[in-house]
């Protein structure tokens, strides 16, 4: 059989290039110290294995479809209407639903070009058009760039805010400018995977600019600080007539049951939450500190990691220091992909971990 006789995937969908995660492991190291994904070293809060425990019997019968459980919780935890809250099977899922439901071919979306892979790919998945804007010279989101990409085409924008992997963040005076400048019928998402982390009093979410306005989702995750990524939970705030049209697209039990309790115990444990804050408030300017002494170049980081630049110069380039890092049990994240080829993402991970790094780098950059 010749391959035009094969069935044939829509032809943006041979334009994408597959996500490729942090690697998980290395092969001979003692004990390896995961630094990749962005995982928080706290795990989950105490409460999470409790509720597992208390409703694992019924895993027999379907979940329920609309995660009533888990809505609640952080209709709860954030002061919001349940009935404008979509969850979904992590945050990725939600960027497809809203991609899928609000794209098509001929239309286009727009991301920055050093934003979450993701976006380009459910772009180009939903048969449109990507479009991707370049970021400010101290990659961050640049709104009078965007604003210029979008046409009658554009149907959607996307800001990652803080941003992965560059944990970068514009204020909330340049995101209202940014909606501002949008015509009404595009949605503007607004991804706020680490918001949780961020201690600046510019900073908004987008809480408030979603409850006034019918054009502007924001997306969060209980995969970082809440410490549930293997869980896979995400949730959406929109506009009702929002919540509408993506729920007449995602499947009927997209979140499944043990994610449900999951979710809604951990985001009532406020006290882990403030923990998990405290931890990365110490350890993120401690590591920052240490690497830019070491005269490296770190990228100012609102999340819960920072993106370290590397010379050029042999032997002391990115991909060097993560065969030497990875050698000896330390996983970074490469991110060429995002168009960093220097520069390396490393989670704020635990003291051991953290203490580590700055150690074996302070050896590979002596050698």
């Amino acid at each position: 059989m010749s391959s035009t006789d094969m069935p044939r995937p829509k032809p943006s969908v041979l334009e994408i290039a597959a996500y490729v995660p942090g690697r998980e492991k290395v092969d001979g190291a003692a004990k390896v110290y995961k630094l990749s994904s962005n995982e928080t070293p706290l795990g989950p809060s105490p409460k999470v294995a409790e509720a597992i425990a208390e409703n694992s019997a019924d895993l027999a019968i379907y979940p329920d479809g609309s995660a009533h459980v888990l809505r609640d919780a952080i209709a709860r935890a954030h002061g919001l209407n349940s009935g404008n809250i979509l969850c979904g099977n992590g945050s990725d899922e939600l960027l497809s639903l809203l991609c899928q439901t609000y794209l098509g071919p001929g239309d286009e979306g727009v991301f920055t070009e050093h934003g979450f892979l993701v976006y380009k790919i459910q772009i180009l998945a939903a048969g449109a058009t990507p479009v991707s804007v370049p970021d400010t010279d101290g990659l961050v989101a640049d709104v009078d760039q965007i604003l210029a990409a979008v046409t009658e085409k554009t149907k959607i924008v996307f800001l990652a805010n803080p941003n992965n992997p560059t944990g970068t963040y514009i204020p909330v005076s340049e995101v209202r400018r940014l909606h501002a400048g949008l015509p009404s019928d595009v949605v503007l998402v607004l991804d706020a995977a680490y918001a949780e982390y961020v201690r600046r009093n510019d900073y908004e979410a987008g809480i408030e600019l979603v409850s006034s306005h019918p054009n502007v989702v924001m997306t969060r995750t209980f995969s970082k600080i809440h410490g549930l990524a293997g869980l896979r939970i995400g949730w959406m705030y929109a506009h009702e007539a929002i919540i509408d049209a993506c729920n007449r697209v995602r499947g009927p039990f997209n979140v499944n049951a043990l994610a449900i309790i999951a979710g809604a115990a951990a985001i009532g444990d406020r006290a882990h939450i403030d923990r998990a804050v405290a931890h990365n408030d110490l350890w993120l300017g401690k590591v920052c500190d240490a690497l830019e002494g070491l005269g490296l170049k770190v990228t100012p980081s609102v999340g819960n990691f920072v993106l370290v630049h590397f010379p050029q110069t042999p032997g002391k380039t990115a991909a060097e220091a993560d065969e030497y890092l990875g050698s000896r049990g330390f996983v970074l994240r490469r991110v060429a992909g995002y168009g960093l080829p220097d520069a390396l993402r490393m989670t704020i991970g635990s003291e051991e971990a953290n203490l580590g790094v700055i150690d074996a780098l302070t050896t590979f950059m002596a050698r």
